[in-house]
Parts: C-alpha cells; sequence; structure tokens
C-alpha cells in the first residue's frame, strides 16, 4: 500500500523544473525577438522598394517625382493610383521622403528604424541599408 507521501512532488524537485523552464524560456525567447527585429528590417526595405517602384512609375506617367508620398496615390494616365495607400513603418512611424534630398537618386525615402529617431545607426534608407 502506498502512502500520500509517495505520490507527491518536493519542493526542491518543483524548483528545479520551474527553474528549467524559465531558462528554456529565455533562451527560446532571445531568438525570437532577434527574428523578430530582422523581420521588421526586411519588411521596412521591402516597403522602400515598394515606394521606389511607384515612385519610377509615376515619373514616367507624369515626367517629374511626387512632391510627397501621398502624390502616390492619386490616379495615373490610365486612372489607377501608383499605389493604393502608404504605408507607416513597422515600428508605426511615418516614412520620410525628400525628393531632392538623395546622393545615388534624385530623392530619398528613411525608415527611422527601431529607435524611431532620424540619423542614428539603425536607420533604413533608400541609400543604405542599417548594420546588424
Amino acid at each position: 500500500m502506498r502512502t500520500r507521501k509517495e505520490h507527491a512532488f518536493t519542493l526542491v524537485e518543483l524548483m528545479v523544473v520551474i527553474v528549467l523552464i524559465g531558462l528554456l524560456a529565455g533562451t527560446v525567447g532571445v531568438g525570437v525577438f532577434g527574428i523578430l527585429g530582422k523581420g521588421k528590417k526586411t519588411i521596412a526595405q521591402n516597403q522602400i522598394k515598394a515606394f521606389q517602384e511607384a515612385i519610377g512609375l509615376y515619373y514616367i506617367d507624369k515626367n517629374q517625382y511626387p512632391a510627397t508620398l501621398e502624390e502616390l496615390t492619386t490616379p495615373s494616365s490610365e486612372g489607377e493610383p501608383f499605389m493604393e495607400d502608404i504605408p507607416d513603418d513597422p515600428w508605426d512611424e511615418p516614412y520620410l521622403y525628400d525628393p531632392a534630398g538623395g546622393t545615388t537618386r534624385r530623392y530619398i525615402i528613411i525608415c527611422k528604424g527601431e529607435d524611431r529617431v532620424e540619423g542614428t545607426e539603425d536607420d533604413i534608407s533608400s541609400e543604405r541599408t542599417p548594420k546588424e
């Protein structure tokens, strides 16, 4: 006949299991957050490429660059907008656009990055991608 004591976990056993689960969650969590950060950078880079394509089409259609990104939502000569809407960056900030500020192109598009501050190391632009 078994006693009640033989079926229960000791406090030490429970603490060891809790510590192991915490360590495992911490290790996995760090990897997941790193992947999410890289994913947001990739999204910003892809959105900038989409802006560049729409600006190219705008230039072909109107023979000038748009003064603002919002002009990309106006109809082309074909009646369709160059872009349906202008998304915010992955950190919920608007993209910055300067139609005369680029060096490799006439314009520049900037995502302020995770810190949401322009001119820092994590900025993503149509001319430069952030360091990993």
